[in-house]
């Protein structure tokens, strides 16, 4: 009697230590490192001889075990790479902080001479993403109108000039410098040696919770100042030989240009618009392939962002991925020796990383290439994940500290959706029918099991139905179509699980729940596999002529514009995405194991695949679920948030709603909404102290006056937090106010125009208005005293809340009989001497004073002679330049507590 027929069972190994020892072991290295920053943050040090006697008890311990008793022996394992984590954190040395280079950012101008290190064209509104290409933050050296986009210079110096009284001398300096060079005619290469007038300053450093410190990311670039200078202040004096850095970065400018080239040239001009490249396609080219995002627009980016496919334009280990597998393929396809097509594929990959000028996050994913083709080669991939491990540990024993970097842990998470979960989860369910759809009339169905027999003689059937229609080569075409559905599945499947985990990221880092992620993703990842091909091929083709080139630039294009249509379209829709808080870090933490979990589980049979697919939402859900705000009972709050020379001010009633009155912005800038500041403090300043404190709404937002400094940031902070309503003062003439209102009108907020003597009751608050007057109006441009002056009153505390007001306005709430003693006074106009007068100091008598002012500002704020004034009156003043975000906590005994919340700066580092 014959056997049988067998169920085809799926090929899921399942997850152990001994099938993948070193994904495990990246797990337990990666938590001594995440412990080793924790005892960090609590001033906690293990010295080097604790940690190696550590080492060498678990060690021994860990031998005994495997050769004893292997089934515990993963424990003392596991301890000896926690140790090693701990240890290769701590021992990591931090860049050396330039003390010396830093005494000479005083804003004075100073000769300097320096060679260049890289040069660039910067972006005319550089954003978060191109944040190495941001000018100098309240520079002095403001750009000329109408001067377009500046050359970027990155420059090592070699002395700079020193002042004193007496005399002016060049002393030897090292350090690195970003410079905008504003004006034509400057043609520079890596290594000129030039001289040049220097304004050196430091970018401003918001010591807030939650904000990003672009200081920071400067200095682990090597750059220590900024400054702005016109080209033809600056003098090529020789040149030396270029570094090898420099020479990366000369490469990706070459790059870059060659695409540029193309696109100026008669045969790309020959297509028919749809077929042709154009300036924003070449933008976009050269991030995907190259990295340099400068060209890359707001209006370019934006749909990109909303949708969560802004991916495509950053060189990932999903490009280097894309091309490492295509020659590897080629060359194996070619029949060469599996070593050397290992080594070809790396060094192809290593070249094109070059191209992309060696930046951190592609030389993690050349990492990860290049060990996990290492780790197949020497015959370790009897488990996916062990290969991915490899790659993984080996980029954490490189550089510890990547653990806590945004694209390092965006890859694992990916490496854990993909390889972990979607992979094995697939083979449980749809993908072992790919087997049936295989060699269709070659293998015996009698080999599959009886329902995959019925499937098998369908396709068999369907094929030969097929091929009396179109000829016996069609018959394996029903077959082929149903091996395509499939894979469509499984590019679903993957999608959808890489989703559900990048819910985590999304949420973290950029406050973001993409509401058509998947859908934009089930786009962007298939055409990313046709468009990044076709783009190389086009730059290959480039380099010989610009008609070679036609052809795949025609692809190029065409594939490039469908997409972008569809990705804004997608983006207009006002469901596109919702700005959230990052989740607490026991939940992130929690979500984390659950995936874990889940790799282990959807290996250990099909009620393992399901817990699996029940858990991944559950487990999203819970990343997105709203959390209480994090605010303090009983009090009325008021905080000074650190937006530097500006004025935003957080109040929170003792019910738990938030008002927040006005959002920084930049400073003495004038013209269209989309270019009056290249940094907003709304959306990288405010909105990330807001989410800090899990406030996912706002119930009012107040505008004390249309300048920049209290506006700029408010369009981010309505689309963000969508306030129930607006309350303003005057309404002067100014486009940007203008735009302002009809935001707010386009998200249904309601615009309330409040003078002297209006009331409202907010909670257990009592809000009064104290300017401006009731018949006061400004038809002209927007000022100081068109200042919206609110009086917050719970029981005996009060908070005066004065904006930009000046002498007039303050001489006219005085007149009125407005002013009261109050328990905090938060000055008006920054500290200026035009403000905060005797007299009303005087009616006023503040038990705490709190200035919002910029840390080395250019127009001498606070003045000397408030703070006398305030000291007389026996006020305790706090400067958000000093003291950064400070919370004052009322209670309605007329108590007043001060919190302060700074940060430490990098200039106070040991």
């Amino acid at each position: 009697m014959p056997a049988r027929p067998s169920a085809v069972r799926p090929t899921v190994e399942r997850l152990s230590f001994r099938r993948a020892p070193l994904a495990a072991a990246a797990v337990w290295f990666a938590l001594g490192i995440g412990t080793a920053h924790w005892q960090l943050s609590h001033d906690l040090f293990l010295p080097t001889v604790e940690l190696l006697t550590a080492l060498a008890l678990l060690a021994i311990l860990a031998v005994v075990a495997l050769v004893r008793s292997p089934r515990i022996a993963w424990f003392p394992v596991a301890a000896v790479w926690m140790v090693l984590g701990i240890a290769a954190a701590e021992w990591q040395p931090s860049p050396p902080y330039p003390f010396a280079l830093m005494a000479y950012a005083d804003n004075l101008s100073r000769t300097a001479r320096a060679h260049v290190v890289r040069v660039r064209v910067a972006a005319e509104a550089p954003t978060e993403e191109d944040a190495d290409l941001i000018p100098a933050w309240e520079s002095t050296e403001e750009a000329p109108a109408g001067a377009g986009r500046p050359l970027s210079l990155d420059l090592a110096l070699d002395e700079i000039e020193d002042v004193t009284p007496d005399r002016s001398t060049m002393v030897p300096m090292a350090g690195g410098v970003r410079v905008s060079v504003y004006g034509a005619g400057l043609d520079l290469r890596c290594g000129d040696r030039i001289e040049l007038p220097l304004r050196l300053k430091v970018p401003q450093r918001f010591n807030d919770p939650g904000v990003f410190q672009y200081t920071d990311l400067l200095l682990t670039q090597g750059i220590a100042a900024e400054s702005n200078v016109q080209a033809g202040l600056v003098r090529r004096t020789g040149s030396s030989s270029a570094t090898f850095q420099c020479r990366l970065f000369a490469a990706q400018t070459w790059a870059s240009t060659r695409l540029q080239r193309f696109v100026d040239s008669a045969a790309d001009r020959r297509l028919p618009p749809a077929l042709r490249l154009n300036q924003a396609d070449v933008a976009m080219l050269n991030a995907m392939l190259f990295g340099d995002r400068s060209g890359l627009s707001h209006s370019l980016r934006v749909g990109f962002e909303r949708t969560g496919s802004f991916h495509l334009f950053v060189v990932s280990g999903l490009h280097i991925a894309l091309l490492a597998a295509g020659v590897f393929w080629f060359l194996r396809r070619m029949r060469l020796p599996l070593w050397l097509a290992t080594a070809l594929t790396i060094l192809t990959a290593a070249a094109y990383t070059a191209l992309t000028g060696f930046g951190q996050p592609a030389q993690r994913a050349l990492v990860m290439t290049a060990v996990y083709l290492l780790a197949r080669l020497l015959s370790r991939d009897r488990d996916s994940l062990n290969a991915l491990g490899a790659a993984v540990l080996a980029l954490l024993l490189w550089l510890p500290s990547s653990l806590f970097d945004a694209s390092f842990q965006m890859t694992a998470l990916a490496i854990i959706a993909i390889g972990g979960i979607a992979v094995p989860l697939g083979k449980y369910t749809f993908l072992r029918l790919s087997a049936v759809a295989g060699d269709v009339f070659r293998l015996p169905r009698t080999q599959f099991a009886p329902g995959d027999q019925h499937r098998r003689v369908l396709l068999e059937f369907w094929g030969e139905e097929v091929a009396e229609l179109f000829g016996v080569r069609a018959r394996m075409l029903p077959a082929k179509l149903f091996r395509a559905m499939l894979w469509g599945f499984e590019l679903a499947l993957i999608a959808t699980v890489a989703e559900l985990v990048m819910v985590l990221p999304m949420a973290l880092y950029f406050h973001r729940a993409t509401v058509f992620a998947l859908p934009a993703n089930l786009i962007v990842i298939p055409v990313i596999g046709v468009l990044v091909p076709a783009a190389v091929a086009t730059f290959v083709g480039s380099l010989i002529s610009p008609w070679v080139a036609l052809v795949p630039a025609a692809v190029t294009a065409s594939v490039l514009h469908g997409i972008t249509w569809a990705i804004h379209r997608m983006s207009r829709l006002a469901a596109a995405e919702v700005r959230v808080p990052g989740p607490a870090a026991w939940v992130a933490l929690l979500a984390l194991g659950g995936w874990l979990a889940c790799c282990w589980a959807v290996r250990r049979g099909r009620w393992g695949a399901l817990a699996t697919a029940v858990a991944l939402p559950v487990i999203a859900a819970s990343i997105l679920w709203p959390e209480p705000p994090i605010t303090t009972p009983a009090t009325l709050e008021v905080t000074a948030i650190d937006v530097g020379q500006g004025d935003s001010i957080l109040a929170v009633n003792p019910d738990g709603r938030a008002m927040l009155i006005d959002a920084g912005g930049p400073v003495g800038r004038s013209g269209p909404a989309e270019i009056v500041a290249h940094f907003d403090v709304g959306e990288e300043v405010v909105s990330p102290y807001l989410w800090s404190r899990r406030l996912r709404r706002l119930d009012v937002v107040v505008l004390s006056h249309a300048h920049t400094d209290h506006m700029g940031g408010m369009p981010a902070i309505l689309e963000n937090f969508r306030p129930r309503e607006l309350w303003v003062g005057s309404d002067p003439h100014s486009e940007l106010y203008a735009a302002l209102l009809a935001e707010a009108a386009r998200l249904g907020i309601i615009v309330r125009h409040l003078h002297a003597g209006d009331r409202q009751q907010w909670g257990d608050v009592g809000v009064s208005v104290l300017a401006p007057a009731a018949g006061y109006a400004n038809p002209n441009a927007p000022k100081n005293d068109d200042s919206l002056v609110l009086a917050l009153v719970y029981g005996k505390a009060s908070a005066l809340l004065e904006g930009d007001a000046e002498t007039p306005s303050e001489q006219a709430m005085l007149a009125a009989g407005l002013v009261h003693p109050v328990t905090l006074l938060k000055v008006a106009h920054h500290g200026s001497r035009t403000s905060t007068t005797q007299a009303f100091l005087d009616a006023a008598v503040p038990e705490d004073a709190v200035i919002s002012v910029g840390r080395h500002n250019t127009f001498g704020h606070p003045r000397g002679e408030v703070i006398a004034r305030l000291a007389a009156e026996h006020a305790h003043v706090f400067r958000t330049d000093e003291f950064g975000l400070t919370t004052f906590l009322l209670t309605p005994d007329g108590k007043v507590r001060e919190v302060v919340r700074q940060t430490p700066l990098p200039a106070h580092r040991p």
